[in-house]
């Protein structure tokens, strides 16, 4: 009852929105990734666009004034991922908080004497078990090159739809679990090798600090160069497309990355 409700109110406030068509073109074109993407999903992903603004609030944060283009950028990217699964799969949270730039997170760990270190980590983004997504937001070429921050923060709150962060993602009914293993567990294994044994990987090598990194690396991949991705490892990438009910790879130019 009360998901129906929200999504009518979700609807409803879409309804009242306006944007015009070089506006959906302006931002549509910072975002080359979305050029090659099938034509029918352009209308499809402008609509829950809109839906996701009408339930998500968004902040500047250190003074950063948020323009309708930097909402609509936002709310296309979030919403690709989940073009084909539904907004409900980031329906236990409201807020994103947008930084100018990347931004430091007060951190404290406890090592195994019990002693607590507390440190300051750098980051270009975080998500948040129940509360906000973090991310940086980067003008013009100022941008980190290969990395999709707003892809990989909005994977992991995927990732948490299983109640942990750990690269497995609650799954539909039709996904065995033990597929998804089989590919991801020997891609992370041998991709954490390869950084180990410091290769200049094509895809970012941030993806072997953590199997929850992982899949959030792969993920950006799959939505910016699912050629690449399908060429470094063909499994992840089936399960990917299975899990996200898209096949990018197929619609990418040949003169893109991957085989």
């Amino acid at each position: 009852m009360f998901s129906a409700l929200r999504r009518w109110r979700r609807r409803r406030q879409a309804d009242r929105m306006s944007v015009s068509a070089a506006q959906w073109e302006q931002v549509e074109q910072s975002l080359p990734f979305l050029a090659w993407r099938p034509a029918e999903d352009r209308p499809m992903l402008r609509r829950m666009a809109l839906e996701f603004l009408a339930e998500k609030q968004v902040h500047g944060a250190r003074g950063l004034a948020i323009s309708d283009e930097m909402l609509l950028s936002i709310a296309l990217q979030a919403c690709l991922p989940v073009l084909h699964i539904g907004l409900d799969a980031y329906a236990d949270w409201v807020g994103i908080v947008v930084y100018p730039g990347d931004f430091v997170i007060p951190r404290s760990i406890v090592d195994d004497a019990g002693v607590t270190h507390e440190y300051h980590d750098e980051v270009l983004g975080e998500a948040w078990e129940g509360g906000p997504v973090l991310l940086s937001w980067f003008d013009g070429n100022d941008a980190p090159a290969g990395i999709n921050v707003v892809i990989h923060e909005f994977a992991h709150k995927l990732d948490m739809g299983n109640g942990e962060v750990d690269g497995y993602p609650a799954l539909p009914a039709d996904m065995p679990p033990a597929a998804w293993a089989a590919a991801f567990k020997p891609a992370y294994d041998d991709f954490c090798r390869r950084v180990d044994d410091g290769e200049d990987t094509a895809l970012d090598p941030y993806g072997a600090e953590h199997p929850s990194e992982f899949f959030a690396v792969m993920s950006e991949a799959f939505f910016e160069t699912p050629r690449l991705l399908r060429g470094e490892y063909p499994a992840v990438y089936a399960q990917l497309s299975r899990y996200y009910r898209q096949d990018p790879a197929a619609f990418e130019p040949e003169t893109g990355n991957g085989p």
